[in-house]
């Protein structure tokens, strides 16, 4: 029992600590809440509070701003205002301006036209006059005006005829006379701003040795080095008695160059026998290769000509190694070229076209040695076989007259080649043929009646011949130079041209005792 009423007891005072307990928790929550209450209600007020501070702020600025505005945009108007103004002053002022000259204007014409009436009325009174001065002329002659007018023309027909005739014939001879001038200070102008140098080799070469005694190695036993040397080489050897020197003589100019580098590399290593000879041959053929590749590259340079084919370029190199009348043919080349090029600037021709003609118009002399034909139809072949322009193949193919020129172009490289061969210099001939030259020309000259005597003077350039005055007559003169040349022409050949000069001189003699 006792048990009993103590957990009855417990229980009680269980249920009421429980009810105390909550009762406390439910206070402490609703403090809690009231707290948490007035605090969002402060919040809330200073929130509304700063928003209306800063309404109030922003309602301020833009007020400002609106204010600011409105005075730049009445600024503005004023600004844009006094402008107009401005500009309807400066329009009145030109109307004013313009009604000024237009009432000067109209002043001007109310004189003008005062003063066309007084010209008409002196018009009028001039013609007047001038038909009572026909009329009276009339009167005098006896001639109508139409009459009058026939009869002057009649006169005046025979005495205009002749002063036309006169006039055409000076109107002529001005032109030859300005043609030949401009022609020759176009050529002169060419000659002088282009000089090149002239090679003198022949158809030999001429080794030195450091000694004598270097024959004998060159020859070897019983002539096996000459033989294996000109075997290899295609070029003779000259050894004869001249002291410390060798020949080499061919026709072809690469074969002795070729030969030559080889021989100076043997007597520069000292060893001289088959097997050295042959690969000294070997790389001379390499140097020469090389430097024709590097003279072919120089010349297209020099030149100004460009997109030459590979092949024609070594063509260009082989003729540094090629001579014609002593005259190198690579020298001849490019003087033809540039000559061909100041020609073709002062006739307004093409310069481009006119340089690669004279470059190109002697590339056949390089395989002259080698292949049957003259340097023309080789050069047209090699020029046709790597498509070079038509007007280049007709200036190569007509720069010796062989065909017809088709362009301005072929003229030009036919004068050009021509001033190039013909000037004091640039060539030379063999000392017999020069010789007989001479000659055949006095010979020639000699032949014709009346010629009293002959001389070829200027290396063979002009031949003088004087005549008899009592057989040959002044208008057989001018017959005999013109069948003279005809017959030089017909009988020579010769580089450039020859001049045949007549004189025919009249003497009268007599002694004062």
């Amino acid at each position: 029992m006792p048990y009993v009423i103590a957990g009855v007891a417990a229980v009680v005072f269980g249920v009421l600590g429980f009810v105390f307990g909550w009762n406390g928790r439910r206070k402490s929550a609703e403090s809690t809440i009231h707290s948490a209450e007035d605090e969002a209600r402060r919040i809330l007020g200073d929130a509304i509070k700063n928003a209306e501070s800063k309404k109030k702020e922003a309602l301020l600025e833009a007020k400002d701003e609106i204010h600011n505005l409105r005075q730049e945009t009445e600024r503005d108007l004023r600004e844009r205002r006094s402008e107009v103004q401005r500009q309807e002053h400066r329009l009145q002022q030109k109307e004013e301006s313009l009604d000024r000259k237009i009432d000067n204007l109209e002043a001007k014409e109310e004189k003008l036209s005062q003063r066309a009436k007084v010209i008409e009325e002196k018009i009028e009174e001039c013609d007047r006059l001038k038909q009572s001065q026909m009329d009276l002329l009339e009167k005098i002659s006896g001639f109508s005006k139409e009459q009058a007018k026939s009869h002057l023309l009649e006169l005046l027909d025979g005495e205009l005829t002749h002063e036309k005739a006169v006039k055409i014939l000076e109107a002529e001879q001005q032109a030859k006379d300005e043609a030949d001038r401009i022609a020759k200070k176009i050529i002169g102008s060419a000659i002088q701003r282009c000089a090149a140098d002239h090679s003198s080799e022949m158809t030999v070469s001429v080794v030195a040795l450091p000694s004598d005694e270097m024959k004998g190695r060159i020859i070897g036993r019983e002539g096996r080095n000459v033989r294996a040397l000109e075997t290899a080489t295609g070029v003779d050897l000259i050894i004869d008695d001249t002291p410390e020197t060798i020949t080499l003589s061919s026709f072809d100019p690469v074969r002795r160059e070729i030969a030559r580098v080889a021989l100076e590399k043997l007597i520069m290593d000292g060893r001289i026998h088959p097997a050295r000879i042959e690969e000294c041959v070997a790389k001379a053929t390499a140097e020469v290769e090389a430097i024709i590749r590097q003279e072919g590259e120089r010349a297209m340079v020099e030149s100004d000509v460009h997109n030459l084919n590979p092949e024609i370029i070594k063509l260009l190199g082989k003729l540094r190694y090629r001579t014609s009348y002593g005259q190198n043919v690579l020298n001849h080349s490019l003087e033809v070229c540039h000559i061909a090029g100041l020609i073709a600037a002062e006739m307004g021709a093409d310069i481009t076209l006119a340089k690669r003609a004279g470059l190109l118009h002697d590339i056949g002399k390089a395989l002259d040695h080698e292949q049957e034909g003259s340097h023309i139809q080789l050069g047209v072949e090699v020029a046709k076989k790597y498509r070079e322009n038509d007007v280049v193949i007709n200036a190569i193919h007509a720069h010796h007259g062989e065909v017809e020129p088709k362009s301005i172009i072929a003229f030009i490289i036919q004068a050009a080649d021509a001033i190039s061969a013909a000037r004091p210099g640039a060539r030379r001939e063999n000392i017999e043929n020069y010789i007989k030259r001479l000659e055949k020309l006095e010979e020639i000259a000699n032949s014709f009646n009346g010629v009293e005597s002959s001389f070829a003077i200027q290396a063979g350039r002009e031949v003088r011949i004087m005549v008899k005055p009592e057989v040959v007559g002044e208008d057989e003169m001018v017959i005999m130079s013109r069948e003279i040349a005809q017959r030089i022409e017909n009988e020579l050949e010769y580089p450039g041209q020859i001049k045949v000069n007549v004189i025919r001189e009249s003497r009268a003699v007599n002694y004062a005792k």
